[in-house]
């Protein structure tokens, strides 16, 4: 009799699963740090199960933890998504990135010290961004990686990685308290080139969807993030809005650029040039001043050869509405040309100055 009674119990259970399964991670929400579980995303489908988790504490801060809660403070206090095992390609690892952080207390890995080689912070009224260069072979990727978009959405809607999460304590709501997080529901991460760019936005905002866009996974910083980055330079800037990814003028009219499918080749011109917003009030700092935790942290040893095998350029693809869906790894090469040289990626130049991290890949989802 005790063996049927548990049947309708293990129902239920199954039940929860598959609904939890089936909600898409952005629709997920979970208060600081009372209501974080232990993995956002508990279910299994097609891309297999969460390969971390997200209840971190000091116990998992270590630079093998397996940390997937992500936090988007401020110039000296921000994470990025890279492999747990490397060296290895964005392409092949979207769904198991873990948190690469610059400030202990989150329990995640640390950037090892020097990998930043530049990084500038914008704050506008409606999102953080933040830009800059970085030595990636010291978070596991290949030194040769365009790398790829990280975002909580994806073409199965669990996000990439899975069960990814991200906090802030920068947002009117709760800026600069330390002690109090609030959960980032739109953003987006790209990494690689030598280069990565991460964008948190609002949650109380109304456009928070448009400003952290994620369907523009093949173009870019450039055209996601427009900047003015500069190598060996550590500022923070207040700036006005940019405009939407993907919206611009042309001749007076507002138009909206629609990415092409991966299937059509390669992109190698595009329509308009991305706007770089109004800046002001910007403080330039050292980064030895900025990142004081990173000091102890020793280099990234690799830990998995088998990333030589792989075909940097494999392109898998799936789809579901609002999402590419594509994925791939093909390098676009830092020529001034902004000819194709890939066979996914739009070459874009990667240059320091004025013109910022202008650098394009064949992104992901």
């Amino acid at each position: 009799m005790a063996r049927y009674a548990l049947l309708p119990l293990l129902a239920v259970a199954t039940a929860v699963l598959a609904q939890d399964t089936a909600t898409p991670l952005a629709s997920k929400h979970f208060p600081y740090p009372s209501g974080i579980p232990y993995q956002a995303d508990p279910g299994t489908g097609v891309r297999g199960t969460q390969q971390g988790y997200n209840l971190c504490n000091s116990t998992t801060e270590n630079q093998q933890s397996l940390c997937q809660t992500s936090f988007v403070n401020h110039i000296d206090d921000f994470c990025l998504w890279a492999p747990p095992k490397g060296p290895d390609t964005i392409g092949d690892t979207e769904g198991e990135e873990v948190a690469w952080c610059t400030k202990k207390g989150h329990g995640t890995r640390l950037i090892p010290p020097g990998a930043l080689q530049g990084v500038q912070y914008l704050k506008t009224p409606d999102y953080i961004q933040i830009v800059g260069f970085i030595d990636q072979t010291q978070i596991n990727l290949l030194a040769n990686d365009s790398g790829g978009e990280l975002d909580p959405h994806g073409a199965d809607l669990r996000g990439n990685p899975l069960g990814g999460l991200m906090y802030s304590n920068a947002f009117p709501s709760n800026a600069g308290n330390n002690n109090s997080f609030e959960q980032v529901i739109e953003w987006h991460n790209f990494m690689g080139g030598g280069a990565f760019c991460i964008k948190v936005c609002d949650p109380a905002g109304a456009h928070a969807a448009d400003y952290c866009q994620h369907v523009f996974d093949r173009i870019g910083c450039a055209y996601n993030d427009p900047n003015q980055a500069q190598n060996g330079t550590f500022e923070v800037c207040d700036s006005d809005d940019a405009d939407y990814p993907g919206v611009y003028t042309a001749n007076g009219t507002v138009m909206t650029y629609v990415q092409p499918a991966e299937s059509l080749g390669a992109i190698s011109t595009m329509p308009y040039q991305p706007k770089v917003a109004a800046s002001s009030n910007c403080v330039t700092y050292q980064s030895s001043a900025l990142y004081t935790d990173l000091v102890s942290v020793p280099p990234t040893v690799p830990t998995s050869t088998g990333a030589s095998a792989k075909t940097t350029g494999t392109a898998k693809s799936g789809s579901t509405p609002g999402a590419t869906g594509s994925r791939s790894g093909s390098a676009a090469a830092a020529t001034p040309t902004g000819a194709s040289s890939g066979a996914e990626a739009l070459a874009i130049s990667t240059i320091s100055g004025l013109a910022g991290v202008l650098f394009a890949m064949a992104f992901l989802h």
